[in-house]
């Protein structure tokens, strides 16, 4: 496997792993709907927070938030509709994204909440 795909993974497992310890319950990892990817479908009280995970080595291109493009949020939400629309959920929905980089042998993580918005 390639070097950056394991670092995703890596990436991801440390998204589950933060939410958990923050009172998230994880309803879904990897939900896929047409060309979309969702990475972590997650609930805390009555919310139902949308959690797209971008894990970076390095932030010399840019933070990891920066690489999700309007287009990739289009297809989330498109997936997401149908998610909420087929599960029949009467729930708010947020959408976040976890950046997360690596620093020598650790990782920093940063929850950014409603990190866009339903348009």
């Amino acid at each position: 496997m390639a070097q950056h795909n394991e670092l995703g993974k890596k990436g991801e497992q440390l998204a589950v792993d933060f939410l958990l310890k923050n009172d998230y319950q994880i309803i879904e990892r990897n939900y896929r709907f047409e060309k979309a990817e969702v990475d972590i479908i997650a609930k805390k009280n009555d919310i139902l927070a949308v959690i797209e995970v971008k894990t970076r080595s390095t932030v010399d291109f840019g933070n990891p938030q920066d690489f999700v493009k309007p287009k990739q949020i289009q297809r989330l939400v498109k997936a997401v509709d149908d998610y909420v629309s087929v599960n029949d959920l009467d729930v708010e929905v947020r959408f976040d994204i976890i950046a997360i980089v690596k620093a020598g042998g650790t990782f920093n993580i940063e929850h950014l909440e409603n990190a866009f918005y339903h348009f």
